[in-house]
């Protein structure tokens, strides 16, 4: 007879709740990197980016602990991302005299790669953080959570990608979104680094 390990299967649960929570503004983050490339480089780049952003959030899952004691991380995070959001915000404004799907100022495949991980990353620590906590000691539990959240997260900036295109204000919403993560991680991270100075 097979043994259940019941505490594994409650953390994967918990994995899976916390991953279905925080994956909506992921999607954002995804949808809005790779809409400034040519339609059939898109899909490539998503998958390629999300694949490149799922190995570094088990990487910094795998030292989650270690990461709470670095002063300045979620400063330093929210200064990245709120780059990430101009360097967005500039390309959907060059392509706002044309339709989404064809915009003005076509960007490369790496830089929306780069963008989209920098941006994952950075938005990705609350996450990284709760998914190692619950995860605890099962690490393959970790790595299927974080697998899940890739599929979920492809499936819902697919979706997010053909929105976009017919309906601009969607990207702004979206930049607005991560805007008020950028932000929230800078004060927050400023407050713990002024605290601990002082």
């Amino acid at each position: 007879m097979i043994a259940i390990d019941w505490p594994a299967l409650a953390a994967l649960a918990s994995v899976v709740l916390i991953d279905l929570t925080l994956a909506g503004d992921n999607a954002i983050v995804v949808g809005l990197a790779v809409a400034g490339l040519p339609r059939d480089v898109r899909r490539r780049a998503m998958w390629l980016g999300i694949g490149v952003a799922t190995l570094l959030r088990i990487a910094l899952s795998a030292v989650a602990v270690q990461l709470l004691a670095v002063l300045g991380l979620t400063l330093a995070g929210g200064i990245l991302l709120l780059w990430v959001v101009w360097k967005l915000y500039r390309d959907w404004r060059a392509g706002d005299s044309v339709p989404a799907a064809a915009p003005a100022k076509s960007i490369s495949l790496s830089a929306a790669i780069f963008r989209l991980v920098a941006a994952d990353v950075s938005m990705s620590l609350d996450n990284v953080l709760a998914v190692a906590g619950a995860a605890r000691d099962h690490f393959w539990v970790l790595v299927v959570g974080l697998i899940l959240s890739v599929a979920l997260m492809g499936l819902a900036s697919t979706i997010l990608i053909r929105l976009m295109a017919r309906y601009r204000w969607i990207v702004a919403v979206g930049l607005l979104i991560i805007a008020v993560v950028a932000l929230r991680m800078i004060y927050e991270g400023g407050a713990e680094v002024w605290t601990r100075l002082l």
